[in-house]
């Protein structure tokens, strides 16, 4: 019996461990191959174009439901990405780059310059400023990046948004 004991803590640590590392964040920064380093935080969020989604379900990588947010408000990732720009002039070449979602605990998220900005896709991945009537300084997850199209929505729900870095496919 101890030693099940022993196995569960052992196993339960790291878990626990990583979700301590999860601090809250006010503010982000884009970083990487674009034109210039911006810094957002959540005033400067909100002073671009707010969109609203009624509610959505948020899912795991086995299609189970963890949780629903309900009331969301926020800004489309591409609006936010056109303010730092890409370190390239020539549109042709703009599908070499993506867009690496960091949150503070380390969680990493991907999506590709066509995702966002030549497709269905861009109009709707949006950074959450505020749910259920909370502005995302008063909610856990405070800064958060959300792909509704997504089958399993969690995969790509980021919580705790803390580094946006531009790469590009080499």
């Amino acid at each position: 019996m101890k030693h099940k004991i022993i196995i569960g803590l052992l196993i339960l640590s790291p878990i626990a461990k990583a979700q301590k590392n999860n601090t809250t964040t006010n503010k982000f920064v884009i970083t990487g191959e674009s034109k210039v380093a911006v810094k957002f935080s959540l005033p400067l969020i909100n002073d671009l174009t707010v969109h609203s989604i009624d509610s959505i379900v948020i899912y795991n990588h086995l299609h189970e439901r963890k949780r629903t947010i309900h009331n969301i408000k926020g800004i489309l990732l591409k609006d936010v990405l056109e303010k730092a720009g890409l370190n390239e002039s020539k549109p042709k070449l703009f599908s070499e780059f993506y867009f690496t979602c960091i949150a503070s605990d380390g969680y990493k998220v991907v999506f590709s310059w066509n995702e966002l900005f030549n497709s269905d896709m861009g109009n709707q991945v949006m950074i959450i400023t505020e749910e259920d009537g909370k502005k995302a300084d008063t909610i856990d997850d405070h800064i958060a990046i959300l792909s509704p199209l997504d089958k399993n929505t969690g995969r790509r729900y980021v919580q705790n948004l803390q580094e946006i870095k531009v790469g590009r496919v080499k």
